[in-house]
Parts: structure tokens; sequence; C-alpha cells
């Protein structure tokens, strides 16, 4: 089963896991039973929609999966996924130098 890293703002919702282990053929069946599991985290993850949220980024084997099948791609038992939220800037962050 593939392990899933969870971003330090959603691990209340794993009961503090940094990591938790989830089945799934591909990444959509991994992320419904991630949810199953974790209550909550669907909603963060996907939009109404069933995509990936614009802002939330997934990595599989240190791979971007929206460059690859997205929700549809593949995943092996000894995978390690990375969910990781966009960070944001803007015209203020350097603006005390």
């Amino acid at each position: 089963m593939p392990d899933v890293r969870i971003p330090t703002p959603l691990r209340r919702l794993t009961d503090g896991q940094a990591v938790v282990t989830v089945e799934g053929q591909d990444l959509r069946e991994v992320l419904a039973n991630l949810d199953a599991a974790h209550p909550g985290l669907g909603e963060r993850l996907l939009g109404d929609d069933g995509q990936l949220r614009r802002f939330v980024n997934v990595f599989i084997r240190d791979e971007d999966v929206r460059f690859h099948d997205g929700l549809d791609t593949r995943v092996s038992e000894d995978d390690t996924i990375s969910i990781i939220p966009a960070v944001a800037g803007g015209e203020g962050t350097n603006a005390r130098r």
C-alpha cells in the first residue's frame, strides 16, 4: 500500500500523523480511501468538480501528477505520495528588506 505524506495544516484530520498508508491502484482511489479513513481530507484536496484543487500539488515518485495522468495516475505498493499545498506570495512579500 502506498504511503501518503500529509502536510502539517491537514494533520489534525489524521490525528497528527505525518504519513498514512492507504490502498489504491490510482491516485483517485487512494484519495477516496484517504477521505474514507480520515473524513474531511477529500473536500480539502478536491473541488466540486472532483478534480484536484488549484492550490494542491500532488507528487508520486517525486513527479507532479498534473504532468502525468492526474487523478488517474497509477500507483504501486512502494510509492510515496506527497500532498503539498501551494505557497502564495505577492507584491508585499519582500516589502521589508
